[in-house]
């Protein structure tokens, strides 16, 4: 019996459809901070940038729930214990931190500074406290250390993917791509 190595066509659409939106949303994020006074003196790409990191928070809901009814296939046999362990706990840490971490310090911070979330540009996300510009810095700096790590660990994803399919040339990243099984 051949073993599963895909992963589901809805798992693969939330996949890159996050991956995408997640990219976007980091890039604006840095233009619009480090590049403020030249590209963002009317906060139009941090409106942009919050409308679609807001998003993933919707769409983690989604794939959670996805996941738990649609198990993830079995890593390759070729890998030992240890890295099938190491590989299930960078995946929680993405869904953790650049899933769940990032757009709540995001949110956080919008909250302290009085400023609103528009949540793909339709509907107001409620702040979760009310504004305190004592706190603006902390939850500044605690959402840019944040996306940092971020990058970090999505970069370790990618480069680990490759490796997988370049150096231990089995299945895993052919698996989430699409039209593959």
């Amino acid at each position: 019996m051949k073993k599963d190595t895909g992963y589901t066509a809805t798992a693969k659409w939330l996949h890159w459809s996050m991956a995408a939106i997640w990219i976007i949303a980091w890039l604006i994020g840095i233009l619009a901070t480090h590049w403020r006074d030249d590209l963002n003196p009317d906060h139009g790409l941090t409106f942009l940038h919050k409308a679609l990191a807001s998003t993933l928070l919707f769409l983690l809901l989604a794939r959670v729930a996805w996941r738990l009814s649609h198990p993830a296939p079995a890593l390759p046999d070729s890998m030992s214990s240890t890295m099938k362990r190491l590989a299930n706990l960078g995946h929680l840490a993405l869904y953790a931190v650049a899933l769940v971490a990032l757009p709540v310090s995001g949110w956080y911070w919008s909250s302290v500074a009085g400023k609103p979330i528009m949540v793909a540009g339709l509907f107001e996300l409620g702040p979760l406290r009310e504004a305190d510009q004592s706190l603006y810095d902390l939850a500044k700096a605690i959402h840019t250390y944040t996306a940092w790590a971020c990058g970090i660990l999505i970069a370790g994803h990618i480069f680990v993917a490759l490796k997988h399919h370049f150096v231990e040339r089995d299945n895993v990243l052919k698996g989430m791509l699409p039209g593959r099984n």
